[in-house]
């Protein structure tokens, strides 16, 4: 494998839909509030896609480092352990990432309000911590809670916010779906790595609850995506259209059931089926935010 696909790989193609969803469902809040800049909208999403960017490489950077990520591994290949990429260029990347984030993010609180600089460094912050630093929270099982807050409220709500000057009731509930999704995806991509992750040392929640319990978790994240409709249509938007996610519940059966493997390349498919299905969830929410 060339150099050039594993930094491709190294940047976790599946997991960039956790960070354009929320923005997109924050675009179509602020338009439902009456007020959208696409200028404001765009510049959320490169932050977005920046940071998750960042995260990915920097875990690959700390994973490598505290040697989690060992030869018999299942899945996309990390750039540090690789071989082909030297770490410090593993860590250079997240670093610019986590500067193109920050870059863009001064200019919208320039435009907006200066107190989301607090919000911007702790999303930074939040990233880099996952895995690296002396206590990494994602070894401590806390992953799936930290996707659901950042790539759920805050990118949804801090969206909203730049556009329309205000968050009010529906961003926060909107959030839910986009946020409940991508913590399904990285629990599927914990429980695809579960024995791997015991066997080093890594205390993701899959391996604190074990496998069939972790699963239970995984449905439970899809059930609260799905009443997100039903959390907004009475407080936010008085229209049918809000339940177009739901058009995507069949779709639900192969990545609920690929999940629920034990064989990691069963797995593998099924969490590129979840970012499928986030996307398209998203999609269709803000859809009918929009459209009520």
């Amino acid at each position: 494998m060339t150099a050039g696909r594993v930094w491709w790989e190294a940047s976790r193609p599946a997991t960039l839909a956790a960070s354009v969803a929320p923005v997109v469902v924050g675009v179509a809040v602020a338009a439902h509030l009456g007020a959208v800049s696409w200028g404001r909208g765009v510049a959320a999403l490169v932050v977005a896609v920046a940071i998750q960017f960042g995260v990915n490489y920097a875990n690959d950077y700390s994973d490598f480092r505290r040697g989690a990520d060992t030869g018999d591994r299942v899945g996309p290949p990390r750039a540090a352990a690789s071989g082909l990429v030297a770490p410090r260029l593993v860590l250079g990347a997240a670093v610019l990432s986590f500067a193109v984030a920050a870059g863009v993010g001064v200019w919208l609180c320039a435009v907006s309000s200066w107190w989301l600089l607090v919000v911007g460094a702790a999303c930074i912050a939040a990233a880099w911590f996952y895995t690296g630093g002396p206590y990494p929270y994602g070894y401590r099982g806390f992953g799936e809670l930290a996707v659901f807050i950042f790539f759920g409220e805050v990118a949804t709500c801090g969206t909203v916010y730049v556009e329309a000057g205000r968050i009010g009731v529906l961003a926060p509930l909107a959030a839910v779906l986009p946020g409940a999704m991508a913590a399904a995806l990285l629990l599927v991509n914990n429980l695809r790595d579960l024995e791997q992750d015991r066997r080093v040392g890594k205390r993701t929640l899959a391996v604190l609850l074990g496998r069939r319990r972790a699963y239970r978790a995984f449905i439970g994240l899809l059930a609260l995506s799905l009443a997100v409709p039903l959390m907004i249509a009475i407080p936010g938007v008085e229209h049918f259209t809000v339940f177009l996610p739901w058009l995507l519940v069949p779709a639900m059966e192969a990545p609920v059931r690929n999940a629920g493997s034990d064989q990691p390349s069963v797995q593998i498919r099924g969490l590129k089926q979840m970012a499928a299905l986030l996307a398209g969830s998203s999609l269709l929410l803000a859809a009918g935010i929009w459209a009520g």
